[in-house]
């Protein structure tokens, strides 16, 4: 089997995001914890070019899934807990984040649960309308119901492996950074980015039958 797509555009992003996964290994600060958080992404990595040989996938949604792995890919550099976004700041804008905004915690791993579910309700939205031949608002709320079921499944899974194999960095692997709620807080935002996301597609779609 190909592993690269048959469109150029999508085999470009592909082939894109192989260059930047590579880059982001190179001479990690957290080698051992970088492996664990890379095993979802090379999972999901290879879920990609399977899908990607067996169904057609749109050009957004293809893009969209891109974004996001690449946004994973970084946190995962960095345990996401130590991801330098204030050092990126100050050197591209001249502002620190967390002092602008009085921010107590480093909220890189907000960002990507929220963007977890801002991004790929789409592509699961899209899947179901296709594949399913479901109405656009059952598909709507059906990929809702599965970025929130995904993102449960996803914190029992980090927690197990975080137990297993890093127990003594558990908190800083989980990224909870003193708060007992972050789990629930990163459903939360994910599910709130995925509903944002279909509100937006569903009122694009009204405005485009009219």
């Amino acid at each position: 089997m190909n592993p690269l797509p048959a469109s150029r555009y999508q085999r470009t992003l592909f082939l894109l995001f192989l260059v930047f996964f590579l880059a982001s290994c190179v001479n990690p600060p957290y080698l051992q914890f970088m492996l664990l958080q890379h095993s979802a992404t090379l999972l999901a990595v290879a879920l990609l070019a399977w899908l990607s040989s067996k169904i057609e996938i749109t050009r957004l949604s293809y893009t969209l899934i891109i974004v996001f792995l690449c946004l994973h890919t970084l946190g995962a550099r960095y345990l996401y807990t130590y991801t330098p976004y204030d050092t990126w700041s100050e050197t591209l804008l001249g502002i620190n984040i967390t002092e602008t905004f009085a921010f107590e915690r480093n909220h890189y791993d907000r960002l990507v649960h929220f963007t977890y579910g801002l991004l790929l309700v789409i592509p699961i939205l899209e899947y179901e309308r296709r594949y399913l031949k479901l109405t656009t608002l059952v598909a709507a709320i059906l990929a809702v119901e599965c970025i929130l079921a995904t993102s449960a499944a996803y914190e029992l899974l980090e927690w197990l492996v975080a137990l297993i194999f890093a127990p003594d960095w558990a908190e800083s692997f989980l990224g909870l950074q003193g708060d007992p709620f972050d789990a629930q807080k990163d459903m939360a935002l994910a599910t709130s980015g995925a509903i944002l996301a279909v509100g937006v597609y569903l009122l694009s779609t009204r405005s485009g039958q009219k």
